[in-house]
């Protein structure tokens, strides 16, 4: 992955990660207040039923007191107490509440003794009163009964005789959901009995009822809505009846989700588009002067030269830091490198100026060869790069003489085939020399192919035309016209207009046609003085290091 790419998502992701946790959790803390707002609503639900409850069962009991009072009523409670199993007097008792229920329209109306065993009641059944078994389970004194799919809250009170308690006569309502606001639910034991959840099966109620277990508050999931559940405390149930309401959270909290997604989705693209642009401007202004740097370096790996970084405008102040210090420590390198090339150069001049001084008669023959192939390159219009490649390889030219022994190379005759044959080594010697030196490749074609003739007649491969390269080519010319123009031990040196000529009758066959004209005319304007000038320099050396090296009687021999 690209270092931008990195550097982009480093910056963006974590701000689109912070915003999407920012949505979450203000998402979150909207649905808690809804959530609490359902909760609120559904105790005020449950106060407000409490009430309505109460007076209902204020009114009932005034009704209840008023038919306990009743004479008839009890008479035949007192009959029934003193004959249990008379069948007129549990009649009487039965037809007297029958007359009651019929009277006030009550649906369920019973007596009990006073330890609550049951002793005879009626049930209205559409438009008929049954009456019920006694034997059979009987209804608390309060709470909640069940009879025939039919569910009625019951309401008690004593009735007395004196100061004697006789019985207890109860009245029950068939109970009705229209006093909730709120779906609610009533449960016997797990089972559901009644609901006003729409569209909502027992089956399911009671799975979700299930889940909640015996939590007082719980998320029911039922159908494809989710319920707020809290039981109903406000009322007396009894008996393993249960009474729950429920609120639809999502269709309290869901118009306020669709404004709140409507809201952060253009708060949030604002967000992430503003994000996106800031982080590409802040991302580039980072990763742009990096990449440069990294570039840079690169490119130093495959040049081998560690480059100067170009001024940067950026704002980061540690990056202008950063270049500024590769900057100043590529110009310490790069003059180092230099230094340490010129040194390598002397050092090999030296070598040369030794090789030179080992016969007086070719003493400065390299200074001067240098010095005339870079006028020659000049007048080429080379580059000042190649003219001083040309340079420093024509003063190694012969670096390779080095490894020639000085029999052959002083021999004041002409040489035999097998001493030619060792002259004819020198431009590879040479080579091998340097090749051994970093820092001097772009001189070793010089040094080994400074003898390849331009007919392909020459040493050492028999090169032809441009398959030497051009450097060679310069080297090779000038080399010859210093080698005629210098006395040697088995010739004296041509005058120069001869050597000159001889240039021309040999252009096009030993030479380049073009660089022999170049160089000729480069003589016309030459000062020949300036280039002997080093030359007798260089012979005066090499006189005294022969006096210094030939021995004492040799001299006086001489002498």
């Amino acid at each position: 992955m690209r270092f931008s790419t990195r550097a982009f998502l480093c910056s963006f992701v974590p701000f689109a990660l912070l915003l999407t946790i920012s949505f979450g959790l203000i998402q979150h803390q909207v649905l808690s207040t809804v959530r609490e707002g359902l909760r609120e609503s559904l105790r005020e639900t449950h106060a407000s039923v409490a009430r309505i409850q109460s007076r209902s069962e204020l009114q009932n009991n005034r009704f209840l007191r008023v038919i306990g009072e009743n004479a008839t009523l009890k008479a035949g409670l007192q009959l029934l107490r003193s004959e249990k199993n008379s069948k007129e007097a549990q009649l009487t008792v039965v037809d007297q509440l029958k007359e009651l229920c019929q009277t006030l329209g009550f649906d369920l109306l019973l007596i009990s003794d006073a330890d609550g065993k049951g002793l005879g009641g009626v049930l209205r059944s559409g438009s008929d009163l049954n009456s019920i078994d006694p034997t059979k389970k009987w209804p608390p004194l309060h709470g909640f009964y069940t009879v025939n799919g039919s569910t009625f809250q019951v309401t008690s009170i004593p009735v007395n005789l004196g100061e004697e308690n006789i019985g207890a006569l109860s009245i029950g309502e068939s109970f009705d959901f229209s006093e909730f606001t709120t779906p609610t639910v009533l449960s016997r034991n797990g089972k559901v009995l009644k609901s006003s959840i729409p569209a909502a099966s027992k089956s399911e109620i009671e799975a979700a009822l299930v889940k909640c277990g015996n939590e007082w508050e719980c998320e029911a999931h039922i159908g494809k809505s989710t319920f707020l559940s809290l039981p109903v405390e406000t009322l007396s149930l009894g008996d393993g009846y249960m009474l729950r309401s429920f609120q639809d959270v999502e269709a309290a909290s869901g118009p306020l989700q669709v404004i709140l997604t409507k809201v952060f989705l253009v708060a949030g693209l604002g967000a992430l588009l503003a994000a996106f642009l800031v982080t590409v401007v802040s991302s580039r202004s980072i990763v742009g002067p990096i990449s440069s740097v990294v570039e840079h370096l690169r490119l130093s790996e495959k040049t081998h030269v560690l480059p100067e970084f170009p001024n940067t405008h950026s704002s980061i102040r540690e990056i202008k830091e950063m270049t500024e210090s590769f900057n100043r420590a590529s110009v310490s390198i790069r003059e180092g490198r230099e230094v340490l090339h010129r040194a390598y150069v002397d050092f090999v001049a030296s070598l040369a100026n030794a090789l030179d001084a080992r016969d007086p008669y070719t003493a400065g023959h390299s200074h001067r060869v240098s010095e005339m192939a870079r006028t020659t390159a000049n007048a080429l219009q080379l580059s000042e790069a190649v003219v001083e490649e040309i340079r420093i390889g024509a003063l190694l030219h012969d670096i390779g003489k080095i490894g020639v022994p000085d029999a052959v190379l002083q021999k004041p005759g002409r040489l035999t085939a097998e001493e030619l044959t060792l002259i004819k080594q020198h431009p590879q010697i040479g080579r091998h020399i340097l090749e051994s030196v970093h820092g001097f490749e772009n001189y070793l074609p010089i040094v080994e192919l400074h003898h390849e003739n331009w007919d392909g007649t020459g040493y050492p491969h028999g090169l032809a035309a441009l398959n030497v390269p051009l450097a060679a080519r310069i080297v090779h010319v000038v080399d010859a016209f210093d080698a005629m123009t210098t006395n040697r031990p088995y010739q004296a040196g041509m005058p120069k207009t001869k050597a000159m000529e001889t240039l021309r009758n040999c252009s096009g066959t030993q030479f380049d046609a073009a660089v022999v004209e170049t160089f000729l005319g480069t003589l016309d304007t030459a000062h020949p003085e300036q280039i002997r000038e080093v030359g007798q320099s260089l012979g005066n050396l090499a006189g005294a290091l022969s006096a210094a090296i030939v021995p004492a009687e040799v001299l006086e021999k001489k002498v």
